[in-house]
């Protein structure tokens, strides 16, 4: 497990083409500014400051313009528009955004295009757009930490497989995939916590819905199974490590113990499954994680054997 890195920044561009559909939001001035950074994962909506003589703002946060940042901006005098509208682009922003469809202003666009700072308009209402940028902004700049595996969904959990180079994680993970699971990540995952509890895996944008096959080469998982067979993020529910089959290794084989791995202070349900030649390991692992959904649903498989083997030795006993 790599040390943990703490998500300073978040380039506009990136927000725009990963999450511009939820966010609904379309770029119509300051397009060259696009590389301009976010450095807060909170956002703020000037409000009263515009009155200001010399409007402050917080670096690095979004500003949200909604009906009254833009009705005051129409109503003022032209050279206070011109005032307001070039100290709104030309302080460090990453991004500005107009809420409800809301008109823009001309002076507001030219100015924007004018200092390059992205400016972009949304259906969403304010109270909305804020929360869901909070909540984007909070999982991207948070804590992570790097590693090396393969992260999948899998019957709606994620799971993340773990192993030592050259054991089998992404072949493993295309056969999981041609039967239905969706690949997160493969080779890199950033592991974020979200919360207390909520573990969040993702990969780096550079290697999005690529795998490495020995033999094949990258194949882009997106092009070959569509859409449906990749997933941008997803919660870590489980992890899997995939070990070489040692002999002297004293394997579970019941299954009654339950063991967790650990990552950033949260717990996670934790297997360890031996490879062998003969093994079919992507069979393994989805009844592993079919066995992991019954526990959650309180049905202990392992545990009803145990009961089973405890009766029997009691009636012979009194036999």
């Amino acid at each position: 497990m790599k040390s943990i890195k703490l998500g300073t920044s978040l380039d506009v561009r990136e927000l725009y083409s990963a999450w511009g559909g939820e966010l609904e939001i379309k770029i119509i001035a300051g397009e060259d500014g696009l590389r301009r950074k976010i450095r807060s994962n909170r956002v703020q909506k000037p409000g009263l400051r515009m009155i200001e003589p010399n409007i402050q703002l917080e670096e690095g946060k979004i500003q949200i313009l909604g009906r009254t940042e833009i009705s005051y901006i129409n109503k003022s005098l032209p050279a206070e528009q011109v005032r307001i509208t070039e100290i709104l682009s030309s302080q460090d922003l990453p991004c500005i955004i107009i809420s409800k469809g809301l008109t823009p202003p001309e002076l507001l666009i030219k100015a924007c295009n004018k200092n390059e700072m992205p400016l972009f308009i949304t259906e969403l209402h304010t109270g909305r757009l804020i929360s869901t940028l909070n909540g984007i902004l909070e999982e991207r700049l948070a804590p992570f930490v790097s590693v090396h595996g393969v992260l999948i969904d899998i019957h709606g959990l994620g799971i993340l497989i773990l192993g030592k180079s050259g054991i089998g994680k992404s072949e493993c993970a295309l056969d999981l995939i041609i039967r239905g699971s969706k690949l997160v990540t493969d080779d890199v995952v950033e592991i974020r916590k979200v919360g207390t509890s909520k573990l969040i895996g993702s990969g780096p944008e550079i290697i999005r819905y690529l795998m490495e096959i020995r033999g094949v080469g990258i194949i882009n998982i997106k092009d070959l199974f569509g859409t449906a067979s990749v997933m941008d993020r997803r919660e870590i529910d489980m992890v899997i490590e995939l070990a070489h089959w040692d002999p002297d290794t004293d394997y579970d084989r019941l299954g009654i113990d339950q063991n967790s791995f650990t990552v950033m202070e949260v717990d996670l349900p934790y297997l360890v499954l031996p490879v062998s030649s003969g093994r079919n390991m992507a069979t393994i692992i989805e009844v592993a994680v079919r066995n992991q959904l019954l526990k959650s649903t309180g049905v202990y498989g392992a545990e009803k054997f145990e009961d089973r083997s405890a009766r029997r030795d009691i009636k012979k006993e009194r036999s």
